[in-house]
């Protein structure tokens, strides 16, 4: 197992509403993209601490429940993949007892964001779907409302209102799930 650290989310593929979680294992500086949800990449925005919100969102409704309870968050795995698909595991203790859970892989990296554990793949995932990060490629910033109203500005500054209105659209997205 080596560790990996979630470094971008790449903003939505067209009109799939798919996006980007690229980890990258910093040994080897090999990178792992995985294709998640506009709601996926949102929980892990708010992990991030990128993205403000009013009240408890799940998973940290689920991070209050396990220190209210007395059970730690140790470490989160990816452990394979099938067919496209991530495999992850939430490894747990409450002082006395280890337990293992599965779990989807973005609810995995959201909650080790959440309780500072760390997050681990398998070497067979990391020679299968790790990729050598591309030296003169500039990682894409992860996209928060600010950065985005400020692109808006922008388009409208230069009269780019087709991209505006994409802009706003995402905009409203993102607020709609505070």
């Amino acid at each position: 197992m080596k560790q990996v650290y979630p470094i971008s989310i790449e903003g939505g593929m067209s009109r799939t509403g798919s996006y980007i979680l690229m980890l990258e294992e910093p040994e080897s500086g090999k990178r792992i993209p995985i294709v998640i949800g506009e709601h996926e990449a949102h929980a892990i925005l708010i992990a991030k601490g990128m993205v403000p919100t009013g009240r408890p969102m799940t998973h940290k409704l689920m991070t209050d429940l396990m220190d209210n309870y007395g059970i730690s968050l140790t470490s989160a795995s990816i452990d394979r993949v099938a067919d496209g698909i991530f495999y992850a595991t939430l490894h747990t203790t409450d002082g006395f007892n280890n337990k293992d859970i599965d779990s989807r892989t973005t609810d995995a990296v959201t909650l080790a964001l959440l309780c500072n554990a760390p997050l681990t793949v398998a070497d067979s995932v990391l020679e299968e779907c790790g990729t050598a990060a591309v030296p003169t490629q500039k990682v894409p910033e992860v996209q928060t409302i600010e950065s985005l109203e400020q692109e808006l500005r922008r388009c409208e500054e230069t009269e780019d209102y087709e991209r505006a209105a994409e802009i706003q659209e995402k905009i409203e997205r993102m607020k709609s799930h505070d």
